[in-house]
């Protein structure tokens, strides 16, 4: 599994946001300076993050964006999801994948393993986590 742009950058948007996590809203242009970002491209990727319930925006002059939870309630595999929606190394590993070579496959019982630990890993990893990770270096 290889993760796009996508993921890669929102998870950088989100790292900022959890970086200066507080009740006041960050502009799209400062994260996307600090993190060396399209912001029109963090447009496109912050409006899955809202729909998902990640993050909120705020109108005005004084407007942006903040997460709509602590850091240490967001895990990288609900902002990974968002963005680049399920992490299965193949379609066959889906839930909702109907394949007709299940029966006989030899290598599903390997994709549902890969998958499950490519969860595994990025459901126990918080924003948080990752924010403690880089101070702490």
């Amino acid at each position: 599994m290889k993760l796009s742009t996508r993921g890669r950058y929102g998870l950088m948007a989100m790292y900022q946001l959890a970086l200066e996590f507080s009740d006041e809203p960050i502009s799209l242009k400062y994260i996307a300076e600090k993190q060396g970002l399209s912001e029109n491209y963090l447009e496109q990727l912050f409006s899955n993050l809202k729909r998902d319930g990640l993050i909120q925006s705020v109108r005005g002059a004084q407007g942006g964006y903040i997460l709509s939870r602590l850091p240490s309630d967001i895990t990288v595999g609900e902002v990974l999801r968002s963005l680049e929606g399920t992490l299965a190394p193949a379609d066959c590993v889906m839930h909702d994948f109907d394949c007709s070579k299940e029966e006989n496959c030899v290598t599903k019982l390997v994709l549902v393993k890969i998958k499950n630990s490519i969860d595994s890993v990025v459901d126990s990893i918080t924003l948080r986590d990752m924010v403690e990770e880089t101070l702490n270096n």
